[in-house]
C-alpha cells in the first residue's frame, strides 16, 4: 500500500508534465539535436537490419551465384569460366554476394526508416502518408530491381557474342558479379528518385513550380542515366528506361502538384478564422488618446 502510494504522485507528476508538453508544442516540433539523435537511431536500425540481412544473404549464396552465373552457362557454342586469382577471392566474393542480398531483402526496412524520420517534419493528417510513402518506396526499389534483373543477361549475352570462336572467356568472379549486381541496384535506387523528389516537396524545401520548370534537366539526367547504366549495345532499352524514368518524375511532381493545392485550399479555409481571433479590441486603441488628454487637463 505505501509503495502504491509513493509511486502515484510521481506518476501524476509525469503524466502533467507530458501534458503541458504536448500544450505547449502541439505539433510536436524537434529541434536540431532531436533531429540528429533521431538520424542516429534510424542508422543504427537500419545497419542491424543490414546485419540480419547479410547473415540470410550468406545461406543465400549458393542458389543466388547459380542464378547470376546462367546467363554464362546458357551461351551457345561459348566457353565461359569464373576463376578466383587469390586463395581468399571465393570468401570475399562470397561476403560481397551476401551484402548484395542484404540490400535487396532487406529495403522494406531501411525505406521505412526513411519515412519514420521524415514523419516529424509532417503534420498529424500527413503522417497517414508515411504508410504511402514507405511502400511505395518498396514497390519502386523492386520494380527497379526486376527491370535490372531483366537487363542483366541480355547484356552478357550480348558482351560475350564479341569473344571469338575460337577463345575462351575467362572472367574475374568479382568483376562479373560486381557487375551483375550494381545493375541490379543501379536500376533499382533509380526508381526511388521520383520518391525522393515528393519527400522534399513534403519536407517544404522544393515546390512542384520548381520541380516543373526543371524537366529538361530531368529529362537530360534520365537519358545520361540510362546510357550509363544500360550495357545493352541497342538503343531501345535505353529510350525504355529513359521514358520509365521521365514518367516517374513527371508522376512525382503531379503529386506535389496536388499536395499543394490541398494545402492552399486548407490554409484559406482557416484564413477567416485566424483573423476574426486576431482582432485587436477598440477599447485598447482609444485608451491612449483618453490618458493624454487627462494628463494635459491636469496640467492647466
Amino acid at each position: 500500500m505505501s509503495t502504491h502510494s509513493s509511486a502515484s504522485p510521481e506518476g501524476r507528476r509525469r503524466a502533467r508534465s507530458a501534458h503541458t508538453h504536448r500544450r505547449n508544442n502541439p505539433e510536436a516540433r524537434m529541434g536540431v539535436l532531436a533531429h540528429l539523435r533521431e538520424l542516429r537511431k534510424r542508422l543504427i536500425y537500419v545497419l542491424i537490419g543490414l546485419t540480419g540481412g547479410a547473415v540470410a544473404g550468406w545461406y543465400l549464396y549458393d542458389p543466388v551465384m547459380a542464378f547470376i552465373q546462367r546467363p554464362l552457362h546458357e551461351l551457345a557454342g561459348s566457353h565461359v569460366n569464373i576463376n578466383f586469382q587469390t586463395i581468399g577471392a571465393a570468401f570475399d566474393l562470397k561476403f560481397t554476394v551476401a551484402l548484395w542480398i542484404s540490400a535487396i531483402i532487406t529495403s522494406p526496412w531501411w525505406i521505412a526508416q526513411i519515412g519514420i524520420f521524415i514523419a516529424p517534419a509532417l503534420k498529424r493528417r500527413e503522417r497517414l502518408f508515411v504508410i504511402t510513402f514507405g511502400t511505395a518506396g518498396v514497390v519502386l526499389f523492386l520494380a527497379g530491381a526486376a527491370s535490372g534483373v531483366w537487363v542483366a543477361p541480355r547484356a552478357v549475352e550480348i558482351l560475350q557474342s564479341f569473344v571469338p570462336a575460337d577463345a575462351v572467356s575467362l572472367l574475374q568472379a568479382n568483376s562479373y558479379v560486381s557487375f551483375y549486381m550494381r545493375l541490379v541496384i543501379a536500376f533499382g535506387l533509380s526508381f526511388l528518385a521520383p520518391e525522393l523528389l515528393v519527400a522534399l516537396n513534403f519536407l517544404g524545401l522544393l515546390s512542384a513550380r520548381t520541380m516543373l520548370k526543371g524537366w529538361r534537366w530531368a529529362t537530360v539526367a534520365a537519358f545520361i542515366f540510362a546510357a550509363v547504366a544500360n550495357p545493352l549495345p541497342s538503343p531501345w532499352p535505353m529510350i525504355l528506361q529513359a521514358l520509365v524514368l521521365i514518367g516517374l518524375y513527371f508522376g512525382a511532381v503531379l503529386i506535389a502538384w496536388i499536395r499543394e493545392k490541398l494545402l492552399t485550399r486548407r490554409q484559406r479555409r482557416a484564413a477567416p478564422t485566424s483573423a476574426s481571433t486576431a482582432t485587436p479590441p477598440p477599447a485598447a486603441a482609444s485608451s491612449a488618446p483618453n490618458f493624454v488628454h487627462q494628463s494635459s487637463n491636469q496640467r492647466a
